[in-house]
């Protein structure tokens, strides 16, 4: 028989976040999630999202033994966005076995009716921020800190239980140029950012470290850059403009493990920021080291992949321009730093950031390199 408990005080917590550990210990594509990080997103004084979301967690047990795990959220802000009144089920875990998943789907239906909810759509985070979107395609390459990893029987059983297509995003694997392979159409990237440049008077900002750019414009530049986001991803699926402590917990959570050399960012000539690009050394192969905690030895692994001996892949994170220059060649600039950094640093391919397949000012950038899609994922939803 197939029990649900909610989530109350800690020692549940921390059974819901290291469920995901245990059921994908020893596969060779998953990333763990960081438990310090979890506990932080899961504590209503830490994670800002909690100013307009409400959320449940809950964990499902067979037999006594613990054999799944779900959230269900409720974004107000992206609800009234979008005009929609949707619950949301995010970090979702089971064993094959669709009796289960039912147990788990069903408690986070009847609390969003309990809330007034008409539909179930997921997986989805508090905000795009989070991890989102059901692997369907690509269960034999690497998964990312950022990104959901899944076993093949998980698409099978919810579809079997009524739940379809919502939405899908892609991840393509692009190839770092070297001077033999891999070169495509490169240059391209190069002449348009020559012409974008000079056209509308634009430069490239460099930072040397969190702090200088944490410390800019009184701390308000960080603010200006992630408002590039706000804007370049207003009108995407679900989505919720970031406010000021969010904001700031992004920077705090991101900036200590980033390289600043893989952040590009264009001003214009007034000096405001209007486009900007994030890379990250990939962390996933640390991360499977630690176990995905950063104590007791944890922090080693991690401090190696930062510092030391990072891995051959850039997981880039975010790319975003301003909708008034869209269009006009801005995200060339910032393609034409990340090219010539990562060539430098010896990244051998880079894993873009999931991109709604029916985005296609964002399906259209990798065109001049030589990529290809490897993995997919989907967003199911059911009327309730």
């Amino acid at each position: 028989m197939i029990s649900i408990k909610k989530v109350e005080g800690r020692r549940d917590l921390y059974a819901f976040i290291r469920f995901n550990y245990h059921l994908y210990k020893g596969n060779a594509y998953a990333v763990p999630d960081f438990l310090e990080d979890m506990q932080d997103t899961f504590n209503r004084r830490k994670n800002a999202a909690f100013e307009f979301c409400e959320a449940d967690l809950f964990l499902a047990y067979k037999d006594k033994k613990l054999v799944g795990r779900v959230a269900a959220i409720i974004n107000h802000k992206a609800n009234k966005t979008w005009q929609t009144k949707n619950v949301r089920f995010g970090w979702i875990d089971f064993i094959d076995d669709i009796e289960v998943l039912k147990a788990l789907l069903d408690t986070v239906e009847q609390w969003g009716r309990e809330r007034g909810m008409k539909k179930i759509v997921g997986p989805l985070g508090f905000t795009d921020m989070d991890p989102e979107g059901m692997l369907i395609d690509g269960f034999d390459q690497l998964s990312t800190m950022s990104t959901i990893y899944n076993y093949p029987y998980y698409p099978r059983l919810i579809e079997q239980l009524g739940f379809e297509k919502e939405i899908d995003w892609v991840e393509r694997k692009v190839m770092v140029p070297t001077a033999d392979e891999h070169q495509a159409d490169m240059q391209k990237y190069f002449r348009v950012a020559e012409m974008s440049m000079k056209r509308y008077n634009l430069h490239m900002r460099h930072f040397k470290s969190a702090k200088e750019i944490l410390a800019e414009d009184g701390g308000k530049y960080v603010q200006k850059c992630f408002n590039i986001i706000n804007k370049a991803y207003a009108g995407l699926y679900g989505y919720s403009e970031m406010n000021e402590r969010q904001i700031n917990q992004y920077a705090t959570t991101y900036l200590q493990f980033l390289d600043m050399r893989l952040l590009a960012i264009v001003e214009n000539e007034e000096n405001e920021p209007i486009a900007m690009g994030v890379g990250m050394g990939s962390l996933s192969y640390a991360l499977q080291k630690a176990h995905g905690k950063l104590f007791p030895f944890g922090w080693w692994h991690l401090a190696k992949a930062i510092f030391f001996k990072p891995a051959p892949v850039i997981d880039l994170l975010l790319v975003g321009v301003l909708p008034e220059y869209q269009n006009k060649g801005v995200n060339a600039p910032l393609f034409a730093q990340i090219i010539k950094v990562a060539q430098k640093m010896g990244f051998v391919w880079a894993e873009t950031h999931p991109q709604l397949e029916d985005n296609e000012k964002s399906q259209g950038q990798w065109a001049h390199l030589d990529c290809s899609i490897h993995k997919r994922r989907r967003c199911y939803h059911k009327d309730l």
